[in-house]
């Protein structure tokens, strides 16, 4: 993440103060690393300072740090801070003596790499200090007030541009659903009046075009509609693995990508003949109750499908961000908020929704927020496949393919912050 390109860095406080922006969260027990270019911020990555027995030889660590900010093929230098509280209140700085030796192995190895390490801070919650600066006359013990960074410049015109700090991921739960009891009644019920249906209809091509019909209209608004009969709908059309995968295939690399995966995974079945399902609409989808999209008894005649060719990204490429070059992040952020919408009624259909705002947090490099989503999932439906398996490539510190290259890399502070 980098700020914005007319957005000027005066000093420290300001670099200090974008990084809780960038995260989305004010970090703790944290090492962050940022590349620069030039005289200009690069990437950020924030990982867990590490325990006694990784600081008794930190270089195996600094190689982790080193390979993930080789992901900016342009960085020629880098900024490193320690986010801790400890020593800070003993008056001899307890962080300093601590993280020496690591501080010494980042620079030896970063350096090496061609990225050297031009400063380093300390902060706390109550102060910050120059890891480098034993002047007292302008680095007095036990350090500056964070009330400096939190007065920042930069981090005054981030606040004025929307951007906001939060709790840390691990610290949010999804928001209580706005609506009552009986509204979470009827939602759910009408659920599981969807769930009959389709599940007859799992091998129908039909079934499935309706089913992109329906959510594809809400990547362009990001708003889920408010009737508990179309959230049904939604919530019961995620409960099939594989239309699932569908609409994030869909959401990043669009419609020809979802079909034709689906066709490669072979999930259509020419036996399927029942006419489709879903909520009646006029636009964008309000329920007036269910429908058969087909009329007549004929048998239903599925949508031609494009054969797979080298131009058209599969499910497998699509999910670890390696194709399309550069992901549809509008889509995909307008689904993350429809998927936090669905995800309040709890359930299999909340694991499912929040599994999918997991990838896209990975797809969009923020690790933590991709754990503390896929964790939830697995609180809502212990052993859900997808949850378990994202949350591995988190733990291993795998990047999405996206977000370790620069021009695919998501942009929280929009096309000119990159």
């Amino acid at each position: 993440m980098t700020p914005p390109d007319h957005l000027t860095v005066q000093g420290p406080e300001d670099i200090l103060g974008f990084i809780p922006h960038s995260l989305g969260y004010w970090p703790a027990d944290s090492l962050v690393a940022m590349t620069l270019q030039g005289k200009r911020l690069g990437a950020t990555l924030r990982l867990d300072l590490p325990g006694p027995e990784v600081l008794a030889d930190p270089k195996k660590f600094a190689g982790t740090v080193r390979d993930y900010l080789r992901a900016d093929a342009h960085a020629d230098a880098s900024l490193l801070v320690f986010f801790t509280n400890e020593g800070w209140m003993d008056g001899c700085l307890g962080s300093v003596q601590t993280y020496t030796g690591l501080l010494a192995s980042l620079q030896a190895v970063l350096g090496t790499a061609g990225m050297p390490v031009r400063e380093a801070w300390y902060v706390g919650d109550s102060y910050w200090r120059d890891a480098y600066c034993t002047d007292q006359s302008c680095c007095p013990l036990p350090g500056r007030p964070t009330s400096d960074i939190l007065d920042s410049r930069l981090n005054a015109e981030m606040v004025f541009r929307g951007s906001s700090v939060g709790p840390a991921p691990e610290e949010q739960r999804p928001a209580p659903a706005a609506m009552s009891s009986e509204d979470m009644t009827g939602l759910r019920a009408a659920e599981a009046a969807w769930m009959v249906p389709l599940d007859l209809r799992r091998g129908s091509r039909a079934q499935f075009d309706a089913l992109l019909d329906s959510w594809e209209p809400l990547f362009r608004s990001g708003q889920c509609p408010a009737d508990p009969l179309v959230q049904g709908f939604l919530r019961a059309s995620l409960r099939v693995p594989s239309w699932r995968d569908a609409v994030l295939v869909m959401a990043a690399a669009g419609r020809t990508a979802a079909c034709a995966g689906a066709e490669q995974f072979g999930i259509f079945d020419a036996a399927s003949r029942l006419a489709p399902v879903r909520p009646r609409a006029d636009g964008l989808p309000e329920a007036a109750g269910l429908q058969d999209a087909g009329s007549g008894s004929g048998p239903v005649v599925p949508n031609p499908v494009p054969l797979p060719d080298s131009t058209v990204p599969g499910y497998g490429e699509v999910l670890l961000g390696l194709e399309p070059p550069v992901p549809d992040w509008t889509s995909m952020n307008n689904l993350d908020h429809v998927l936090e919408q669905l995800a309040a009624g709890g359930g299999q259909s909340a694991a499912a929704a929040l599994a999918g705002r997991g990838w896209i947090s990975w797809c969009r490099g923020r690790g933590s927020y991709a754990a503390a989503h896929l964790g939830q999932a697995l609180d809502e439906e212990p052993g859900y496949r997808l949850a378990e398996l994202l949350l591995e490539l988190v733990r291993r510190g795998t990047l999405c393919g996206w977000a370790a290259r620069k021009e695919a890399a998501w942009q929280k502070f929009g096309p000119d912050a990159a």
